[in-house]
């Protein structure tokens, strides 16, 4: 029920208590998730910081993105929960992950914000750890589009027509929203450093709707930014739910009703009410999940056939699986 508080026990170490306090903000509203305690099987393969993590729903896959000194980078299990195998190669400091599906295959892209011979690149690769496709100048740090440079990208998307979003950087000099044909050739480009309209502090995490919609994390402004998929245009933003803690994340439930938020400061995960085709409007949480201190949830994913959401935590450095209740 709504209200409950739960006391795990986390099977990382056979130690680490965590707490999930759940509640809603709706008179009337139930829980939404609970926590699959038995997801991973086995913790100890998580051997660094759990920065990031993509599901691949149509083969159920999770992959894990981890940093470390002497830790693979990669790690694959299936959505039960068993380690599968890791990759480590051309890797440095993973970011952001993302699964793409196509009627031939599947493919990996991860952000890398390493400061090394493969850092500030998004870089494409197959289930197997294969590199396939690099895009920026592994090494180099820029806000160059021809030869394309990134500084500290932070989180990509890419869409089934193979069409790419980026956000840039990760704090580094640039602030932007990149969109890519499937081809790797610009689109459009949108945002500078700054508060105003269509500009940001940190983009962090990127996602499209169904409805043709572009929502960022833009962390550092504490708001959510939104903008027409086609065109770059600036649709709205939304303030009001991020005065304690930016947004770290945007990733929607499988029905496209609701957006799930990492708070990272302060612990917790938001979930919105994501409107439908018309107004932005004004963003309503409609259900928390507040875990333990110093959990720090950085990135999320959703499996979009289950609905089960992954939650990249580099505090405790794990990854937590919850489950949909209905």
């Amino acid at each position: 029920m709504a209200g409950t508080l739960l006391v795990l026990l986390a099977l990382l170490g056979g130690s680490q208590v965590l707490k999930a306090k759940n509640f809603s903000h709706w008179k009337g509203e139930q829980q939404m998730y609970k926590l699959d305690i038995g997801w991973p099987k086995a913790p100890e393969y998580f051997t660094g910081q759990t920065f990031c993590v993509a599901v691949d729903s149509l083969h159920g896959l999770v992959y894990v993105g981890q940093r470390g000194d002497n830790v693979p980078k990669v790690l694959v299990f299936s959505e039960e929960g068993y380690f599968l195998h890791s990759w480590n190669d051309t890797v440095e400091m993973p970011h952001g992950i993302f699964v793409w599906n196509t009627a031939t295959g599947s493919s990996v892209w991860l952000t890398d914000v390493g400061t090394g011979k493969y850092g500030h690149t998004v870089k494409q690769y197959s289930p197997l750890g294969k590199l396939l496709q690099v895009l920026g100048t592994p090494g180099n740090a820029g806000s160059s589009l021809i030869p394309l440079q990134f500084d500290q990208p932070a989180d990509i998307f890419v869409e089934e027509t193979g069409e790419i979003y980026v956000v840039d950087g990760d704090g580094g000099m640039n602030n932007r929203l990149l969109k890519l044909s499937d081809d790797y050739k610009e689109l459009w480009l949108t945002g500078t450093n700054g508060s105003g309209i269509g500009q940001f502090k940190i983009p962090h995490s990127v996602t499209v709707d169904a409805f043709g919609r572009v929502w960022v994390a833009d962390r550092g402004n504490k708001r959510i930014q939104v903008f027409d998929k086609v065109t770059g245009e600036w649709l709205g933003s939304w303030n009001g739910c991020f005065s304690e803690d930016g947004p770290y994340s945007v990733r929607f439930t499988a029905d496209y009703k609701y957006l799930i938020v990492a708070q990272l400061n302060i612990n917790r995960l938001a979930i919105l009410a994501a409107p439908p085709v018309g107004s932005i409007g004004d963003c309503a949480i409609v259900h928390s999940v507040q875990l333990a201190d110093e959990t720090k949830p950085h990135l999320v994913d959703v499996d979009m056939r289950s609905g089960a959401v992954y939650v990249a935590e580099i505090g405790a450095q794990q990854v937590q699986k919850y489950v949909p209740l209905s």
